[in-house]
């Protein structure tokens, strides 16, 4: 819904994200906010937005593979552990420059996804989703059985500095830059996938395969793509993640971290890679506050463990995406889309 007197003269103006100069000042504006947030706040919160862009990449590839083409992903952890993995063996044992790494992180994790998105061709619904659980199961026992000289088996591998057109990253505000420029990147295509032709044909085989099969849709090359496509952001995520904890091991990535992914997913919205953001933003500002909370509740209860806080939070997450379900099944993008109708036609009511 746009404002009274606005329209289009050509279908491309029409298909804008940004089609009003409000939108575009607004845009400059949240884009300088961000670039001032490292100058604005500690170091703390430049790694909170830091972790926070890094899991948008690979909820955002999520969105692709479950929320455009429909395919549940139980297994994307485990794509960003080979994204981690690729990268931070290519740093440290090669040499490979940063946005390489990046690159090759990306289609290795994308490569491998390939293998399990076999089944998606004869399968689907919670049949795919175990068979995505096995990416989970078998990438710690690759990774220890392959030579350590590798990715380090289990002791993992580390990065002793990284370095990027000369320049150091040695500063959480350095690498909260190259953070959310490759997410701007990231988003960019994920967004933009969204409106090409093979993004209309994922979203026609997520809502009838069969129908989306009689109008000349490959279902076999477009699942492959979809999961491919959802691994490779993975993957970049993973190798932005090697590179900001410069020490990556098996244990980071567990049956766990998917789960949250999908959880994120499905709190902001599985229709736009606009709810991986959303979710992603969300879930992470309520972990911070259950931590706050948390500390609080040490320090004034010395009995109580943090195994105790542990469970705490995964109880109080998990109530805050039932919560979401029952009350905004569509996501909090939906509530956006909402606010933004209203705002546009106020001070006039709804229908």
């Amino acid at each position: 819904m746009l404002p009274s007197g606005i329209f289009f003269r050509s279908h491309a103006a029409e298909l804008r994200y940004f089609r009003t100069v409000p939108q575009r000042i607004a845009i400059v504006l949240l884009l300088l906010v961000i670039a001032a947030l490292p100058a604005l706040g500690n170091d703390y919160l430049t790694g909170i937005l830091t972790t926070a862009a890094i899991t948008i990449i690979a909820v955002a590839g999520l969105q692709i593979t479950t929320g455009m083409a429909g395919l549940l992903n139980l297994g994307q952890s485990a794509f960003v552990g080979v994204g981690a993995f690729t990268a931070a063996s290519l740093y440290t044992n090669y040499g490979v420059p940063v946005p390489i790494c990046l690159v090759m992180a990306g289609l290795m994790a994308g490569s491998v996804s390939i293998l399990f998105s076999l089944p998606a061709m004869r399968i689907k619904g919670l049949y795919l989703a175990l068979t995505t659980i096995a990416a989970q199961v078998m990438l710690p026992i690759v990774v220890l059985r392959l030579p350590s000289s590798w990715f380090g088996g289990s002791a993992g591998i580390g990065i002793d500095d990284v370095r990027i057109f000369g320049g150091s990253l040695s500063s959480p505000s350095s690498m909260y830059y190259l953070t959310m420029i490759v997410m701007a990147l990231m988003l960019a295509l994920a967004f933009n996938l969204g409106r090409s032709r093979t993004g209309r044909a994922f979203r026609a085989m997520r809502d009838n395969d069969i129908a989306s099969s009689v109008m000349g849709v490959n279902l076999a090359l477009h699942k492959v793509l979809a999961f491919f496509a959802g691994a490779m952001f993975a993957g970049v995520a993973g190798g932005l993640y090697a590179f900001y904890i410069r020490y990556v091991t098996i244990d980071q990535f567990t049956l766990w971290l998917s789960v949250w992914y999908v959880g994120m997913l499905i709190v902001g919205g599985l229709g736009s890679p606009l709810g991986a953001i959303l979710g992603t933003l969300a879930i992470t500002a309520l972990q911070e506050l259950v931590r706050a909370g948390g500390n609080l509740a040490l320090g004034s209860m010395p009995q109580a463990s943090g195994g105790v806080i542990f469970a705490a939070t995964n109880v109080l997450l998990g109530a805050a995406i039932i919560f979401v379900l029952i009350v905004e099944p569509l996501g909090l993008t939906r509530r956006w889309n909402v606010l933004k109708s209203a705002y546009r036609i106020w001070p006039y009511p709804r229908a």
